[in-house]
């Protein structure tokens, strides 16, 4: 799959002109894919890690620290979530780690906790979101998901439909046309082709003489 996004990725943009990121979940295996097709490709690749699932890991730490339905649990994944976005993931990944020693967490809390603690550490080098807010990079894959949905789900899962690939890629294509509002622009293009390859290309210089 990560070699035919880099396919797609290398026919839109060949000449490698443009910035290639890559915004994922933080599989290692994924991100370990993505180094190696850029390395094989002499690409540079920037990877971010999807904020929602750093959300997530703070959500679990602070759940360690704090009682059910404690409005404080908000207040500090807010705080660290904030530091987090303005690119101090290891400073935060060390409040963890000293807010479990000092509150003597027991076992399985502190587990919790030092993973919460890894996983900022760890990805530290894919959550440099201060850039990736300044270049109007997308930092949570919600979008993509979303338009997965409306665009790719919303036709082609419907009971007791069955697609081929020519066909499936046919309507994907004009379904993104029409949800990028670009629908207009692509008819008109399209029935000057169709005019150009059925009528004008028989004819001399392109002409189509005018009927008797």
């Amino acid at each position: 799959m990560i070699e035919q996004v880099l396919d797609e990725a290398d026919r839109r943009d060949p000449k490698h002109q443009r910035t290639w990121v890559a915004l994922v979940d933080g599989n290692n295996h994924q991100i370990q894919r993505l180094k190696a097709g850029a390395k094989a490709r002499k690409l540079k690749i920037t990877i971010v890690v999807d904020f929602v699932h750093v959300l997530e890991y703070l959500w679990n730490a602070t759940w360690c620290f704090h009682a059910a339905r404690d409005p404080a649990a908000e207040k500090w994944v807010h705080r660290q979530a904030t530091a987090v976005l303005n690119g101090h993931a290891r400073t935060v990944a060390g409040i963890i780690r000293r807010k479990a020693t000092s509150a003597r967490l027991g076992p399985v809390n502190r587990k919790i906790a030092a993973q919460a603690a890894t996983y900022l550490t760890r990805k530290a080098a894919y959550l440099d979101y201060p850039t990736a807010l300044e270049q109007g990079w997308p930092i949570a894959t919600g979008i993509i998901e979303g338009a997965c949905r409306h665009i790719v789900k919303d036709r082609m899962d419907l009971t007791g439909a069955r697609w081929g690939l020519t066909g499936a890629e046919a309507i994907l294509k004009l379904r993104a046309i029409k949800t990028n509002g670009d629908f207009n622009d692509y008819w008109h293009y399209h029935l000057n082709q169709e005019r150009h390859h059925i009528h004008q290309a028989r004819y001399h210089n392109h002409h189509i003489p005018k009927a008797a």
